[in-house]
C-alpha cells in the first residue's frame, strides 16, 4: 500500500504539525462527493494548528460517471493505492456502475471501468477492496450481487478478469469489504458475514456465510468492516437504530470464527448506529462513527485478543440536525499512533450540503477524549450525500 500522496498542482506549504505529524509531510483528504448526476471528487489540503486543524478545499474534478446520490454507509467507494510513480485513486460510480480510474499527482482521469456486461450497481452502488498486493481490485456490484476481479496495471488502469456470485444468507448483497493477507472479507448487510480466498488473486468461497452473533442476539447487521494489520481479527461495524454495536470474529483458522459482539446495550457507548468503523494506525483505538447521532466513539482495542471496551464518545458534531442529517466514514490524518485527528463524512442526506467533520483525538494511560475542531466542519458542496473519504498519506495497513 501507499506511504505518500501529492498531487501535483498542491505546492503549498501547510501548517498542521499534529501531534505525530511530520513537518515535511502534506496530508490531503478527497472525497467520493456520489453525485446524483455527473460524479466528483473532491480534494483538499490539511492546513491549521496542533488545537485546531482545518481542511481547505483545493478542486472539484469530474469522474467520467454518474453518482448514485447515497446509499448504504458501509459501502467503500473509493480507494487510494501507490502505483509505481503514479498515486492511483480508484473512485465507485454507483449510478454508472463503473469504477473511475484517476492518477492523483495529474489529477488526470484514465478512464471509467466495468466488470461483465450483467454487473450491475442497482439501487445501492458498487463497493471497493483492493488486494494487500496492490495487484487486485475487488468490486461489489450490489445489483447483480456479484464481485468483480480486476488487475490493477500501469498508470493506475483497470483490467476486468471474472465475476463470482455473492448473496448473504437472508438474500443480502455485499456492503463493506475488506482484504488482508489471502482473505477477503464482506459484509451481506442482511445479517450474514462471509470471506473468500484470495491466494490466487481471484476470490473463491471459503463457505463460512453465518449469521452474525449480534444479529442473532438483537438484530443488528454487520455493515462496515476492518481488520487488523496481522489480519488476526475483523472488526464488523453493525447498522442498526439502536445503542451502537460492533462484532469481532477471529480470521486465524484461515476462515470467519463465530463473531463476539460489543455494545448494542449502551456498554459501548450512548451513540447510535456504528456502520463505519476504523482502527487507529497503532490499533490501541477503534474509532466508531456513530451515524444516527451524530457523535464518535473511541473503544481501547485489545489487537492480541481482539477484545473491544469503550473509551471515550464526542459530542454530536457541529450542525447536526441542521446542516446535515448523517456521519458515515471516518479515518486517520497520521500514519502513526492514535492517527492524531479525524476526518469524518457528513451526509447532507440529499438536502443540503454536505461537510467533512475534524475530531482531535488525544489518548494517554487508559483514558482519551474527542474534541471537534474550532475549524470543522469543511464544507464539501458538490456533495449532497457525503458517504465516503479517504486521506493521504494513509494507514499502513
Amino acid at each position: 500500500m501507499k506511504t505518500g500522496f501529492a498531487v501535483a498542482m498542491m505546492f503549498i506549504t501547510i501548517g498542521l504539525c499534529s501531534r505525530s505529524f511530520g513537518a515535511s509531510t502534506q496530508y490531503y483528504v478527497v472525497t467520493n462527493d456520489d453525485v446524483d448526476g455527473p460524479n466528483t471528487l473532491t480534494f483538499y489540503i490539511a492546513e491549521g494548528t496542533v488545537s485546531a486543524p482545518k481542511l481547505t478545499r483545493l478542486r472539484t474534478l469530474p469522474t467520467g460517471g454518474s453518482g448514485l446520490g447515497g446509499g448504504y454507509f458501509g459501502i467503500v467507494r473509493q480507494l487510494l493505492l501507490q502505483d509505481g510513480q503514479n498515486e492511483c485513486i480508484f473512485a465507485a460510480d454507483g449510478g454508472s456502475s463503473d469504477i473511475a480510474g484517476v492518477i492523483g499527482n495529474t489529477q488526470v482521469v484514465v478512464g471509467n471501468y466495468k466488470g461483465s456486461g450483467t454487473d450491475s450497481g442497482g439501487a445501492a452502488g458498487v463497493g471497493l477492496a483492493m488486494s494487500p498486493s496492490g495487484k487486485y481490485l475487488y468490486a461489489a456490484f450490489s445489483g447483480s450481487r456479484t464481485i468483480a476481479t480486476f488487475t490493477i496495471g500501469s498508470g493506475c488502469a483497470l483490467t476486468f478478469v471474472s465475476d463470482v456470485s455473492a448473496t448473504g444468507l437472508n438474500a443480502g448483497f455485499p456492503h463493506g469489504m475488506a482484504a488482508r493477507n489471502n482473505i477477503l472479507i464482506v459484509a451481506f448487510g442482511d445479517g450474514s458475514i462471509g470471506s473468500f480466498n484470495i491466494s490466487s488473486g481471484l476470490p473463491v468461497s471459503n463457505n463460512d456465510l453465518q449469521l452474525s452473533t449480534g444479529y442473532l442476539k438483537n438484530r443488528q447487521f454487520p455493515d462496515g468492516v476492518d481488520i487488523t494489520q496481522d489480519g488476526h481479527f475483523a472488526v464488523f461495524g453493525d447498522a442498526s437504530d439502536g445503542f451502537s454495536q460492533v462484532e469481532v470474529s477471529d480470521l486465524s483458522s484461515g476462515h470467519l470464527a463465530t463473531t463476539v459482539n460489543y455494545g448494542g446495550d449502551g456498554s459501548l457507548g450512548q451513540g447510535l448506529a456504528a456502520n463505519n468503523v476504523w482502527l487507529s494506525p497503532d490499533e490501541t483505538l477503534l474509532y466508531v462513527s456513530d451515524n444516527l447521532s451524530g457523535q464518535v466513539t473511541a473503544a481501547f482495542f485489545d489487537r492480541l485478543m481482539g477484545k473491544v471496551k469503550f473509551g471515550c464518545i464526542s459530542q454530536p458534531l457541529r450542525g447536526f440536525g441542521t446542516s446535515w442529517s448523517f456521519s458515515s466514514s471516518v479515518t486517520t490524518a497520521s500514519t502513526s499512533g492514535t492517527g492524531s485527528v479525524l476526518w469524518v463524512a457528513e451526509d447532507g442526506r440529499g438536502v443540503s450540503a454536505s461537510s467533512v467533520g475534524i475530531v482531535d483525538v488525544s489518548s494517554k494511560g487508559g483514558t482519551c477524549s474527542l474534541t471537534e475542531s474550532t475549524n470543522s466542519p469543511a464544507a464539501d458542496r458538490n456533495s449532497l450525500n457525503l458517504c465516503w473519504l479517504n486521506a493521504f498519506p494513509t494507514r499502513s495497513f
